[in-house]
């Protein structure tokens, strides 16, 4: 029987992020998005749900005098994450 997949990661863009964040650990708001080729409003709004489900947590703060947004992956984002590769493996058994 197959494992049912996490919804919050099966979103193509947060799988994306949170793909991203797993090899990186942490990274910005601007890295982010010129990764995943994503608009500012869409990054921003996949982000919040996926710091909702406290996956990510984010910092805002200034760098250089601008504003900075820095994106780190959480234990419990990690956790998700390889629950939803293992749940993943069984549809290729």
């Amino acid at each position: 029987m197959f494992k049912k997949l996490n919804p919050l990661l099966h979103a193509q863009l947060r799988l994306k992020i949170i793909s991203l964040l797993v090899k990186e650990g942490q990274s910005d708001f601007v890295e982010l998005k010129e990764k995943t080729k994503a608009t500012s409003g869409n990054l921003s709004i996949q982000l919040k749900k996926l710091e909702e489900a406290e996956y990510v947590r984010i910092e805002k703060g200034y760098k250089d005098n601008y504003p900075h947004t820095s994106v780190r992956i959480t234990s419990t984002g990690l956790q998700a994450f390889e629950e939803y590769v293992e749940a993943l493996k069984d549809y290729f058994e």
